[in-house]
């Protein structure tokens, strides 16, 4: 294949001409210009396939590239450890149109059949001018050049694959947040919606969002989409399409069960040309965009169940990197007419991203990187994705995968996604704060049709849908990327909804929340960590859905990847973390309820981690602690002298930081009623051998006059015997109560007992009696 494939190139080379040449020195390049390259590997081997056989497609397509292109690609497959198992090396020649390669792997691994596990296919593809090659015997050294060549500007995909079989992962009970519509729709074969059914009910005590399935990147006639179904597989001229506008795209969309859909028209393209019409008028482009935004309100008054959003897509592939702008007023450009005249409302200089994240940041405009590559694109003093204060705030989203642009297929099948972690990661690393989005990028005229892929939108319950709600949303980057519309994926930690930015000290409770739509389930999960600002690589973490563990301190960013086992994959947004060391000392107070009987020791703790626990003292000896509010411990009075005593309550944290709150005076009254006297006996006390327990009466009756309630101690009860009675019971206290208000001489009350006494001695009954409050 690959000798096939350098004479093919070869054979292009040598029938280019000097004058070609001398063209291609000045040729000036449209400004819509984009090299794709794609990867399809399937996740589970074909049903029969031989030692988990694979065939794995690459696709490389050049729009509008004018002159001949080599195209330099290499692919890997890493083993479950990260280990290289194979490589492959490529070079095509590429014109228009689109180029497939096929590659296949026999299943094997060092001449036997490949351990079981999640193995990665990656594949890194550069395109450029064509020139002579090499002889076929240095094909790898030629592909490794063109790779890293100062000016290579690489597109990198990765897919996880499944070689034989692996343990499910454990996962936490979730149920699936309501939805805004229905989430699963069938169709016609006119396209038309048939049905729905719904995502399974929302959990009682849920997060209190509920989730709007969108696609937010496509195009309609308004620049180059809204092509016609079944003869629209390329590139279009802006605005040939004007009949299939942003209104037929809501409708469309909304048709097929989607909640949202963003239309983000180029902004180089209100002028009706890819590249700059110096014959238009700025009238015309500007009106072009403020209809698109009328449109957009006009649909959502009518139909308030769905929301359509109107807004640009910012830049160009060539040299810059395109990005949506969700919420502009404006038509941001940088493209002048004959006369002189702006063709937009607003200058923005091309493909100067730091200048236009300050613009943005200043007008609360939010905005996503589009099919973002690792390199060339989104540059700051040079360097891709350089990061700006701005441009954190102004950046909220990055698309993680997208579906084909000129896809024609309307039932949600087509397969050939574009992956762009690789590039949304070193977003993050850069120091952007981003969550992922997987769109379909439609410039066809099917609008969320070609795939099942949906980005959950969080909105917080019983707020309307609207787009003051949508953008906040955004901003709060309470976004999933789905490529399976029918489940979830939320990632929370210490309680903490992602998208969030906190400082933790101490534990972090990291749980993956993953919702699985009606027969599908998760083959892995992976809980990846980076370093904002650190230029860094992202890792992954854990394979663990529930992770509780310590940060190192600093600066910490966490995300969620569910696959499910059909190969579908969801990405919740991230999580950042500032861990701090724990140096504050929780707050306590102390207060001190009743005076004798059964006395209460109180104490309110609060701590910026959480109390872990919160010991009693009384004069000075440690009587108790309780390790979750409320904090009270009961106390015997009588075991305590009459008089002053002190309280403290000294509170402690899990870092053992303590904070005490000093001593609390408090008094004890017993009153011991020496005239008061009463003979004690039993009635029908059992023991019942299947409880282990004293059943029956206890007969208080009267030699004098009483009156108050009365407290009787029971010799003979093994230490911790607990009795219950008619007024309640108190662990480890070997008393009972009973009330006995103006009981006359020879009167009596009855006191229904139960206790334990494991040694089944005797029991005799010498009373001490208290009269008081108890």
């Amino acid at each position: 294949m690959q000798k096939q494939t350098i004479q093919r190139a070869i054979a292009l080379l040598l029938s280019a001409s000097a004058a070609s040449a001398a063209m291609a020195a000045n040729a000036v390049s449209p400004d819509h210009q984009e090299f794709e390259a794609t990867l399809q590997v399937p996740y589970r081997a074909a049903a029969g396939a031989i030692a988990e056989a694979r065939s794995f497609t690459l696709r490389f397509e050049y729009p509008q590239v004018e002159l001949a292109q080599t195209v330099s690609w290499r692919l890997e497959l890493l083993d479950p450890a990260g280990a290289l198992v194979q490589r492959w090396y490529g070079v095509e020649s590429l014109v228009k149109g689109e180029l497939a390669v096929k590659v296949d792997w026999a299943g094997r691994q060092f001449g036997m059949a490949a351990m079981d596990g999640v193995y990665q296919v990656r594949l890194t593809a550069s395109s450029a001018v064509a020139t002579e090659l090499p002889s076929t015997g240095v094909m790898a050294d030629f592909v490794e050049n063109s790779l890293s060549a100062p000016d290579a500007e690489l597109v990198e995909q990765s897919w996880d694959m499944l070689v034989g079989k692996i343990a499910a992962p454990r996962l936490p009970a979730f149920k699936a947040l309501a939805t805004g519509r229905s989430a699963t729709t069938t169709t016609t074969t006119t396209g038309k919606l048939a049905q729905r059914s719904a995502l399974a009910a929302p959990a009682p005590t849920g997060l209190p969002y509920t989730v709007y399935l969108g696609n937010l990147h496509s195009q309609t006639g308004h620049s180059d989409g809204g092509g016609t179904l079944g003869s629209c597989g390329g590139e279009q001229h802006p605005q040939q399409n004007m009949g299939q506008g942003p209104a037929q795209a809501y409708q469309y969309a909304m048709d097929r069960g989607l909640d949202i859909l963003m239309t983000s028209e180029h902004n180089h393209m209100f002028d009706g040309d890819t590249g700059t019409n110096t014959a238009q008028t700025p009238a015309y482009a500007k009106n072009l965009y403020q209809s698109g935004l009328a449109a957009a309100a006009n649909f959502n008054a009518a139909n308030p169940k769905f929301l359509g959003v109107y807004g640009m897509e910012w830049g160009t592939i060539s040299g810059g990197g395109h990005l949506n702008i969700f919420n502009s007023n404006e038509l941001l450009g940088w493209e002048y007419n004959a006369k002189g005249e702006l063709l937009a409302d607003t200058f923005t200089e091309k493909n100067i991203a730091d200048k236009l994240y300050t613009l943005m940041a200043q007008r609360g405009l939010v905005g996503q990187f589009n099919h973002p590559a690792s390199s060339g694109q989104y540059l700051v003093n040079g360097t891709a994705f350089g990061y700006t204060a701005d441009g954190e705030k102004a950046m909220a989203l990055c698309e993680v995968m997208n579906t084909p642009a000129f896809s024609n297929t309307t039932n949600e099948s087509d397969n050939g996604n574009s992956g762009y972690e690789g590039a949304c990661k070193k977003a993050l690393e850069a120091g952007f704060k981003i969550a992922f989005t997987t769109n379909q990028d439609n410039h066809c005229a099917n609008w969320g049709a070609s795939g099942t892929n949906r980005n959950g939108i969080l909105i917080p319950t019983g707020v309307a849908l609207s787009k003051d709600a949508f953008i906040e949303a955004i901003k709060a980057r309470r976004v999933f990327a789905t490529m399976d519309k029918t489940s979830q994926l939320i990632l929370t930690a210490n309680g903490r909804l992602m998208g969030e930015s906190f400082s933790n000290a101490g534990p972090l409770n990291l749980v993956a929340n993953y919702a699985p739509g009606a027969g599908k389930a998760a083959s892995t999960v992976k809980i990846f960590e980076g370093v904002p600002k650190r230029n860094g690589t992202v890792t992954e973490f854990s394979s663990s859905a529930v992770n509780n563990f310590t940060p190192a301190l600093g600066e910490h960013f966490y995300y969620a990847k569910v696959t499910q086992t059909d190969g579908k994959i969801l990405w919740s947004a991230p999580i950042w973390v500032t861990q701090v060391a724990d140096t504050e000392a929780p707050v306590v107070t102390a207060s001190v309820s009743g005076s004798s009987g059964q006395i209460t020791l109180n104490a309110s703790a609060s701590d910026n981690v959480g109390v872990k626990r919160v010991d009693f003292s009384v004069d000075g000896s440690l009587k108790g602690s309780i390790s979750a509010a409320p904090f009270s411990l009961k106390l015997d009075s009588s075991l305590l002298a009459n008089g002053k005593h002190m309280f403290s309550a000294v509170a402690v944290d899990a870092a053992n930081n303590a904070g005490s709150s000093g001593n609390v005076e408090f008094s004890v009254a017993n009153v011991t009623d020496v005239s008061a006297s009463v003979s004690v006996s039993s009635s029908g006390l059992v023991f019942n051998r299947a409880t282990q327990r004293y059943n029956g009466n206890i007969t208080l009756t009267a030699t004098q006059t009483l009156s108050g309630p009365l407290q009787l101690q029971l010799d003979g009860l093994p230490a911790g015997v607990t009795l219950v009675n008619a007024t309640g019971s108190h662990a480890g206290s070997p008393y009972i109560t009973a009330s006995a208000v103006n009981l006359m001489a020879g009167a009596s009350v009855t006191v229904p007992v139960s206790f334990s006494n494991p040694n089944k001695v005797g029991l005799s009954y010498s009373a001490k009696i208290y009269s008081g409050s108890f």
